[in-house]
């Protein structure tokens, strides 16, 4: 389907739509990165780094649009000055620290409306459209845009982009990191990895315990979202490999159990520098001389809430 058909086939949901142009925004703050790379001097990879932010964004605006081979080859290509660590980040555009802490002083707590914005535009979307969450996050970004031009005058739209490009630089190539595991997920899942992974603990698990399936299937959720950096990438494979032969099949509830599955995957979020935004992001913004600090800080919240949700499984189930 063209991109003028796309956008006007009745049969194409407006979420569907109003997806697509968010995803197109950010194609195009990906190829504003790689542009200002290619001209940034102070960029010791300058060439590297363009074509990787540039090619990346090109995948993510028009990727519909572009057959799965050229698809697969842009993002090989991608993944070549990567490899060969010739992604880096020039001059950064951020405002000094004497100015970013006296608009700390002046805003105080009002600071965090933007970022809450976010959250309540897709808690709003959510529940009360048709059009989802992740539409509900994409305005919710544009409103905590409007407050921040609100709160000074300083900040303009090119402001936002040179942020953007900044904080992508501070980032790196990890920055694709999610969405190759998210790939990774269906990848593993059309395979029949939850088949083979059905397979071998058939063999440990005694029939008809649930408990124990239930204790598997936390740790199963851990053990792949380490692995994958992402649990919504690992319920899939551990739910058809251990969640329905070994827990629901014994009469456990599905949705109690699914539910907190899933939240035991997100324990292993929290102990896997695969999980680059939540792990390796705070460690590059905040220059923290321990690359796994982060994950080292809650060490002890992810032990806690596992052995409290497969309680809560077992008692519950």
């Amino acid at each position: 389907m063209g991109f003028l058909d796309f956008f006007t086939n009745s049969e194409v949901l407006l979420s569907e739509k109003l997806l697509e142009i968010l995803y197109i925004l950010m194609g195009l703050v990906l190829i504003y990165t790689g542009l200002r790379n290619a001209f940034d001097k102070s960029n010791p990879h300058r060439f590297g780094s363009a074509f990787f932010w540039t090619v990346l964004g090109v995948v993510i605006a028009a990727g519909r649009w572009i057959s799965p081979i050229a698809n697969g080859v842009l993002i090989f290509a991608m993944t070549i000055p990567a490899i060969t660590k010739k992604v880096s980040k020039g001059a950064s555009r951020l405002p000094s620290k004497e100015y970013m802490e006296k608009m700390s002083d002046k805003l105080g707590m009002k600071i965090f409306i933007p970022a809450l914005s976010i959250g309540i535009f897709a808690i709003l979307f959510a529940l009360f459209t048709d059009l989802g969450a992740l539409v509900g996050v994409g305005v919710g970004v544009f409103v905590a845009m409007l407050i921040l031009m609100f709160f000074s005058r300083d900040n303009r739209p090119t402001t936002f982009l040179d942020d953007a490009s900044d904080m992508l630089g501070t980032v790196g190539p990890l920055s694709m990191l999610p969405m190759l595991l998210a790939s990774l997920g269906a990848v593993f899942t059309s395979a029949g990895v939850g088949t083979v992974i059905s397979s071998a603990v058939g063999t440990i698990v005694p029939e008809g315990n649930v408990n124990i399936g239930i204790i598997i299937y936390a740790l199963g959720m851990v053990l792949f979202t380490v692995i994958m950096g992402n649990a919504f990438a690992a319920i899939t494979v551990m739910t058809v490999g251990i969640g329905a032969p070994f827990v629901f099949s014994q009469g456990a509830n599905p949705a109690l159990i699914g539910m907190v599955a899933l939240t035991c995957g997100f324990c292993g979020t929290l102990l896997t520098p695969m999980a680059a935004n939540f792990n390796v992001v705070p460690v590059a913004m905040l220059e923290m001389k321990d690359k796994y600090g982060v994950i080292k800080n809650q060490l002890f919240v992810a032990v806690f809430m596992l052995v409290f949700q497969i309680v809560y499984m077992i008692l519950f189930k």
